[in-house]
């Protein structure tokens, strides 16, 4: 007996669904895994470092004052200038230092300065010893407005040990650090600076303090870093005339990391 017409295409649309849910199966096997941002951040944490001064002899002894992250070889460290224009005291054996460690359990490594930028506001500094898990910079220039970015520093320095926080923060514009002003009475010596030797920072929807400076603002999925978090220096650029601004920091494109660190590798140990 010849069966009905409607059992053969009952069986071929079943047929056809069934290699569909199939094909689609495989097709979400085969995407590739989204990264877990707790688990880019477990290997971002190990490269980070609090930076400042140490003193022996010192009540405290340690002095956080920001934050910086390990690149290169495992020996070098970014961070931001203005945290170092003040000269340790050599007669109370201060000297600069990088902290690593958790909670109240603090290592010190004694640091040397190595390159500084001081228009863009970029420090390296260079550790003894051992060699630490760095980081990995990205290209800067593929960034792109409207990123979910995430920083990781010290905001509070001390206050709760040596605990780093992380911070989601979306790139809100790629904007130029040098703001014209409407009249020539309004230049001041940065303002001329900063048209001399005009450059680009990251504007950030996030807020960071200055314990922040130095912080490497990185990807969720690679963990490459694209910036280094600066909340002091541009934030007093870009925000002169706002007493106490609120959900907006600013980050310097590592672009400028990367021509920094080839003076730090050039420099004399």
């Amino acid at each position: 007996m010849t069966p009905p017409g409607w059992l053969f295409r009952f069986v071929a649309v079943a047929f056809s669904k069934a290699h569909t849910s199939l094909a689609l199966a495989a097709l979400v096997f085969a995407l590739p895994a989204q990264a877990d941002v707790a688990d880019t951040l477990a290997t971002i944490k190990p490269g980070v470092v609090g930076v400042g001064t140490y003193r022996p002899a010192g009540s405290p002894r340690v002095s956080l004052q920001g934050t910086g992250f390990v690149v290169l070889d495992g020996r070098y460290v970014v961070s931001c200038a203005h945290i170092f224009e003040q000269m340790p005291d050599t007669e109370k054996k201060e000297t600069r230092a990088v902290f690593l460690g958790r909670d109240r359990q603090v290592g010190v490594r004694t640091a040397q300065l190595v390159a500084l930028d001081r228009t863009r506001d970029l420090a390296v500094l260079k550790i003894e010893g051992d060699p630490l898990p760095a980081l990995k910079l990205g290209d800067s220039d593929k960034a792109r407005e409207g990123w979910q970015l995430y920083f990781t520093g010290y905001p509070i320095g001390m206050v709760l040990g040596l605990n780093a926080s992380t911070h989601r923060a979306g790139l809100a514009a790629i904007i130029p650090i040098f703001t014209p002003v409407p009249r020539a009475a309004q230049l001041n010596a940065r303002a001329l600076r900063q048209a001399d030797d005009a450059f680009q920072v990251f504007e950030l929807d996030a807020i960071a303090y200055p314990g922040n400076s130095g912080s490497p603002v990185w990807h969720p999925e690679t963990g490459e870093v694209y910036g280094v978090v600066n909340s002091v220096y541009v934030k007093g650029a870009k925000e002169a005339a706002l007493s106490a601004p609120s959900g907006i920091s600013y980050a310097i494109p590592v672009k400028y990391v990367h021509e920094l660190l080839e003076r730090a590798k050039a420099a004399p140990q």
